[in-house]
């Protein structure tokens, strides 16, 4: 009987899994990916103008975004675009898959102004309904 009573207790210690470990290796492995990920996420680095009551770019459902660098090279989100003329169909071929006709003009305060007028003219001629120039607020 003995023999039985054992095997039964096997079993028994068997059937039962502890879950503790696992779930505190998933919780570490939650934090470790939510501390990450805002840092993944680089876009282009621009030394914007500073403003009073700047608007607030993340109030704006995946707004998109035009940008000119310090260069002078312009980018439309994260890709690069090779002149203002091909900026041009680039944004019609956008905005033709979108309602919002909005684009958000982001600008380096070194940039020159005919740099930043070129680049105004081109998003016009490419059907944008609404222009937004994107700025910051002063730091105290």
């Amino acid at each position: 009987m003995e023999v039985g009573q054992r095997e039964s207790r096997r079993r028994s210690a068997l059937a039962q899994i502890n879950v503790t470990p696992f779930v505190d290796v998933m919780l570490v492995l939650l934090i470790i990916f939510m501390v990450t990920a805002p840092m993944l996420e680089k876009g282009v680095d621009v030394a914007l103008p500073e403003v009073e009551n700047a608007p607030n770019l993340a109030a704006a459902k995946q707004p998109l975004i035009v940008t000119v660098t310090r260069k002078g090279d312009l980018m439309v989100g994260k890709n690069p675009v090779e002149s203002t003329e091909k900026l041009i169909p680039v944004l019609q071929q956008i905005l033709a898959s979108r309602e919002d006709k909005t684009v958000y003009l982001e600008a380096d305060r070194k940039v020159p102004y005919g740099r930043v007028v070129q680049v105004m003219a081109a998003m016009k001629k490419a059907g944008v309904a609404k222009l937004g120039m994107v700025a910051q607020e002063p730091t105290p």
